[in-house]
């Protein structure tokens, strides 16, 4: 009988073997007959084959890249020995159950490190890189693992004959590209770039490319100021030309065509409009023959059909909704496949949110947001403020620009009588380096100037907006911003939503708080260049109203940095709430009793009123 699919196994291409990990090796199933192999013997704990553990995360699945052939595999020896552990327990009758993994921190003598191995199925024998170990980074993510295990910053050629990939420097400012012969284990320089704050390879998915035939490499960076392509000789490593130039970003990389050497990618910031909208183009490596392949203003989501001859285009804005067609590779309509009917949706009475433009804080850029209101607005009326916020740095608060029915519960937020508000701040992806750059070395920062100014300024426009009342909430990332907006901006936010906040990323993930804040630094006074985002730090400074929540078991961040700041309202002896969630982890911020809790904390402190029982989803409808 053939085995059940194992989720905690990576399947070969041809699609008949499986790689997993046992007891800290890398084993090998044949999926007809379900035998197994072991592929290495030496792997130990804290120093096992394909480890993925980022302290943040962790999974028993292996990190690792088949080469084409299915004959060999990249991965690593993932050295864990030193490393600092995390503690958790569990909350129940009796004894509680201990959670403790390797969890580095920023500032630790030790951090993860990566042994690079590739794995010849044939004896099975393992290759060892002739390098020291990298640090466990990426130049895309918080982790050397993708989607499904992949591991990242890593490509093999299609013959299998040379593997490709990323050395990435522990602060992120520096990344190295190498070939390694797979046979010999002997690695050679290709290479490299330095930047000031952080390197970053692409959006979400590198963007450099080995091309043997040619002997090129096609290469991604920021160094004037926005995301372009490279083309370098693979054997010199010299510059050959650029591809893309230009106000504006590649986005990502989707297809080479090396026969008619052409390049087809996603790009933002060309064309008019919302600077956020992402466009398919078409470029020859050369640099000529920039096409727009998807003409209508708007976000598009592109599928390349596998043949590489159309894609699929499903096209839409945060008002309007989407249009899926197909077109050829001149951007040509082939057929229309759908257009979203949304007439059932209007008759129930539902509301887009509102596209705003403002200044940053600048004075000169433009930022781009979204405003939610009542669906019974009432412009005779003044309506309290509440501003969602997510700071980055890896992305932001409005998130995608394409039609979505409901983003969370902004607009059930201002159907209790708000005006709800997001803006894009600066600090954030997706515009020039500098406005990426904006607050690196100080995340304190948090984009908190341009989210008061944007309500300063949407104020000074709309007179039914009351400044006098204004709150701020946000998760993760935002629960560290919205703690930080009202204990930094005592004056403007008068109410605070806060959950499971990192508010001191010196007890949050290395490889976070080391690339947007740099590496640790204690000075001779005992002060640290880590001390202008720690939010504990400025706990005295509370005088509205903060709702401090938190889950005990939340393994990405820990409920210890929620801790840090509470320990400091008491000791400034002031008033505040909190709620610490038992057993739940990073994801409470929209199960039923938090969104309660958050809408009546803002309906309480900020209009006034106090709101009735209920509970949310009790007549058994959906919540999220």
């Amino acid at each position: 009988p053939v085995p059940p699919r194992d989720p905690n196994a990576i399947t070969s291409p041809d699609g008949t073997k499986a790689a997993f990990i046992r007891d800290h090796n890398l084993w090998l199933r044949d999926l007809e007959t379900g035998a197994e192999t072991t592929l290495t013997t030496d792997g130990i704990e804290d120093y096992g084959y394909a480890t993925n553990n980022a302290g943040w995360v962790k999974r028993d699945s292996p990190v690792l890249l088949w080469s084409p052939g299915s004959d060999r595999i990249a991965t690593f020896q993932h050295d864990g020995r030193g490393v600092g552990m995390m503690y958790m327990s569990t909350t129940r009758v009796g004894h509680p159950e201990l959670s403790a993994w390797k969890y580095p921190l920023p500032g630790d003598s030790l951090i993860f490190r990566i042994s690079r191995v590739v794995i010849h199925l044939d004896g099975p024998r393992v290759v060892r890189l002739q390098m020291p170990p990298d640090p466990h980074r990426s130049s895309t993510t918080d982790h050397v693992a993708g989607a499904g295990g992949v591991f990242l910053d890593v490509e093999w050629s299609d013959d299998g004959s040379r593997l490709a990939f990323l050395s990435n420097s522990r602060d992120h400012k520096h990344a190295q590209l190498r070939v390694a012969d797979p046979e010999t284990g002997a690695v050679r320089d290709v290479l490299e770039e330095t930047e000031e704050t952080f390197f970053e390879s692409g959006s979400r998915a590198a963007n450099w490319r080995v091309l043997e035939a040619s002997n090129e490499v096609i290469w991604f960076s920021k160094r004037h100021n926005w995301g372009h392509l490279y083309r370098y000789d693979l054997s010199s490593g010299d510059l050959l030309g650029r591809i893309t130039t230009g106000d504006w970003n590649v986005r990502q990389l989707l297809r080479v065509d090396e026969e008619s050497r052409t390049l087809y990618f996603t790009g933002v910031g060309r064309e008019p409009g919302d600077p956020y909208f992402q466009y398919l183009y078409r470029i020859g490596m050369d640099g000529t023959g920039l096409t727009l392949l998807t003409p209508d203003s708007a976000n598009h989501t592109v599928t390349l059909s596998p043949d590489g001859d159309h894609f699929v285009d499903s096209y839409s804005t945060p008002v309007s909704p989407p249009v899926t067609v197909v077109r050829n590779l001149d951007g040509e309509i082939v057929i229309e496949l759908e257009r979203a009917d949304i007439s059932r949706l209007a008759e129930s009475g539902w509301r887009p949110p509102e596209p705003f433009t403002v200044k940053a804080r600048d004075g000169e850029t433009d930022l781009h947001g979204l405003m939610y209101k009542p669906t019974r607005f009432d412009p005779s009326r003044t309506y309290p403020v509440v501003n969602y916020l997510y700071p980055g740095p890896q992305s932001g608060s409005v998130g995608s620009r394409s039609f979505r029915p409901s983003r969370g519960d902004k607009q059930a937020i201002a159907e209790l009588g708000f005006i709800v508000v997001e803006v894009d701040a600066m600090g954030t992806p997706g515009r020039s380096k500098a406005f990426h750059d904006a607050y690196y070395g100080n995340m304190g920062d948090n984009g908190l100037p341009d989210q008061v100014g944007m309500i300063r300024q949407l104020g000074a426009r709309h007179p039914w907006m009351d400044l006098d009342r204004v709150g701020i909430w946000g998760h993760s990332g935002g629960g560290f911003a919205s703690t930080a907006g009202i204990l930094r901006y005592p004056d403007f936010y008068k109410v605070a939503v806060s959950q499971a906040g990192n508010h001191d990323n010196r007890s949050y993930e290395d490889d976070w708080g080391e690339k947007w804040q740099g590496l640790l630094e204690t000075y001779p006074d005992g002060t640290t260049n880590y001390d202008n985002q720690a939010n504990q730090l400025v706990a005295e400074n509370l005088q509205g109203k903060l709702l401090l929540a938190h889950g005990t078991m939340d393994t990405n961040v820990p409920a210890y940095n929620t801790l840090l700041v509470v320990d400091a309202l008491i000791a400034a002896n002031k008033d505040f709430d909190l709620i610490m969630l038992p057993n739940r982890g990073h994801g409470f911020g929209n199960e039923p009793y938090m969104m309660r809790r958050r809408w009546d904390y803002f309906v309480r402190h900020l209009l006034g009123v106090e709101p009735p029982v209920y509970e949310i989803g009790a007549e058994g409808r959906p919540v999220s």
